[in-house]
Parts: C-alpha cells; sequence; structure tokens
C-alpha cells in the first residue's frame, strides 16, 4: 500500500456533536450514539498523522438552515426528528466538529445537506485544485454519508481508502456490510494503524 502524501488528501466525514454527543440531537431522537465513539480515536489518530506529513485535509460536516427548508425528502418524510429535535443547524454547537478533530486554519470544511460529501459542496473543486488522485475516507456513518460519498469518489476514478476502523455505524450489521459491499468494486478497506504506518513512511521516504 504504497503511499504518495503529496497527491492523497485525508476526509473525514460528519463528526460532528449531533450525531456523537450524548447531549446531541441524534440522540434525543433515540439513535445509539455511543457506537460512534469507537470512531473518534482512530480518526484523530489519522488527523495528527495526515498534519504530520503535510497531507491536505478536509471535513464535512452536515447542516440545515434553521427552518430546515433545504432538508428534503429526508426531514420531511424519511426522518422528521431532525427538524423536532432542532438537529445539526448550521452555526450551533450541535452541528459543530467534534473537539477531538477541530479543524486547523487552512484545512478544508465543508457543509453539506445531503449524505454525499460530493453533491453541492465545492469538494469536487478542492480536489482538483489540489492534484489529489488517492482520498483516505473516515468517519460516519459508514452505511449512509460514507458509503455516499465513497460511491460518488470512486465513480469519478478517485482511488479511496476506507480506514475500516476510523468508520462507525448505529448498527453494527449496516456496518459490516457496507464494507463489504464497497470493497468489491469502490474502495479498498484498510485499518488506521496500517494506514498510518504507510503515510509515516512515504513521509520519511520523502525526506
Amino acid at each position: 500500500m504504497a503511499s504518495d502524501t503529496l497527491h492523497t488528501a485525508l476526509l473525514i466525514i460528519d463528526m460532528q456533536n449531533g450525531f456523537i454527543s450524548p447531549k446531541g440531537s441524534v440522540a434525543r431522537i433515540g439513535f445509539p450514539v455511543e457506537m460512534m465513539r469507537a470512531a473518534i480515536a482512530p480518526c484523530a489518530a489519522l488527523l495528527a498523522a495526515a498534519r504530520g506529513a503535510g497531507m491536505k485535509i478536509a471535513q464535512t460536516r452536515y447542516v440545515y438552515k434553521p427552518d430546515f427548508s433545504d432538508g428534503g425528502i429526508m426531514v420531511d418524510e424519511m426522518l422528521p426528528e431532525l427538524r423536532r429535535e432542532s438537529a445539526l443547524v448550521s452555526g450551533t454547537w450541535d452541528a459543530d466538529i467534534i473537539e477531538e478533530l477541530t479543524p486547523r486554519p487552512g484545512e478544508a470544511v465543508f457543509d453539506k445537506n445531503r449524505p454525499s460529501a460530493w453533491l453541492n459542496t465545492g469538494l469536487e473543486a478542492w480536489l482538483k485544485a489540489n492534484d489529489i488522485e488517492r482520498v483516505i475516507v473516515a468517519g460516519i456513518t459508514t452505511s449512509c454519508c460514507v458509503e455516499t460519498s465513497v460511491r460518488d469518489l470512486s465513480q469519478r476514478d478517485y482511488h479511496v481508502l476506507i480506514a475500516a476502523d476510523a468508520c462507525a455505524e448505529y448498527d453494527e450489521e449496516r456496518h459490516r456490510v457496507a464494507l463489504k459491499t464497497l470493497g468489491l468494486l469502490f474502495a479498498r478497506t484498510s485499518d488506521s494503524a496500517d494506514i498510518i504506518a504507510d503515510i509515516i513512511g512515504a513521509e520519511r521516504a520523502a525526506a
């Protein structure tokens, strides 16, 4: 798994208070947010390694307008509890990226109101501007925003590597099936420790 850090970016998806904190909106809806916490340490380790290697870094936030006029079918029909709990409203603590992964100045943050990190976010232009060919993906949830984003990246011929233990899901079976499905045609998967070792090795080779 040779890594070219110059043309590789780390993309961390939706690691936000609303999805992860027991005080967040998704916990109030009734989802088992404690399962999300398993992704925090691996994401933080990947982020530290990427920063140390000078890699390009981007994170996403799932956010809505205060009136949820941009929520679409997901809010209107599939999960109206999001509106009831004022979930992920732009500019609120609920929508913020968790403290452990707070972006630094110069690191890209893309807001979205649909599962894919690709759709109407500016990610495409950012990847092209930085001459990125390979994307390491981590974050939540495995079967929704991670999977949708990975499919969109892969179909545009980016080499995608999923940090499996740095992704999490509210249901373990959905997590397993999503990774298995993506691994067939859309991405390669690896543990964060192996990815970090690869990043460090590439950094040393380039020194």
